[in-house]
């Protein structure tokens, strides 16, 4: 089952996260990752197949540093457990998601958004939706971008 921890404060957020996938561990997952915003506003991601110590083992001596951030860990639902299927997912290097739950439509949507010219680099539902959202913000805000993205997905999920 996948976990979701997201974090906003005054400190690194990088060491939250991580201590909040640790206790998402007890559920099962195949892979992990998290995402910071730097302070120049640059996404720093890392990911890894299997545990958390993976993880921690891939950002090594290079800590993401930032005050705002999302981790994941995932169950595979679309695509094999790999760190490219794992968590988070971005677009343009501008909007990163992390999700739970299954898109019903993905394969249309997805098809829809290689006709616009995004590329994929896994085979999850979920970059569908981090897509969706940056193709959006070309003409709106993101509140208004998110809601519209959102309106088009069929299924049970959570972002």
């Amino acid at each position: 089952m996948c976990g979701i921890v997201g974090a906003i404060a005054q400190r690194q957020v990088s060491e939250i996260l991580l201590e909040g996938l640790r206790r998402l561990e007890y559920r099962g997952y195949d892979s992990a990752g998290l995402a910071v915003l730097n302070s120049e506003g640059v996404i720093q991601r890392t990911r890894a197949l299997g545990k958390v110590s993976e993880l921690e083992k891939a950002i090594g001596e290079n800590a993401l540093t930032g005050t705002i951030g999302i981790a994941h860990t995932r169950w595979a639902t679309h695509g094999v457990p790999s760190e490219e299927n794992a968590h988070p997912h971005m677009s343009s290097d501008e909007v990163v998601l992390v999700h739970n739950g299954i898109i019903e439509n993905f394969q249309e949507l997805k098809e829809e958004l290689i006709a616009d010219g995004y590329v994929f680099n896994s085979q999850t539902d979920s970059e569908v939706v981090v897509h969706l959202i940056h193709r959006e913000l070309k003409a709106n805000d993101f509140a208004t971008s998110v809601k519209n993205a959102v309106a088009r997905l069929h299924g049970a999920y959570a972002l």
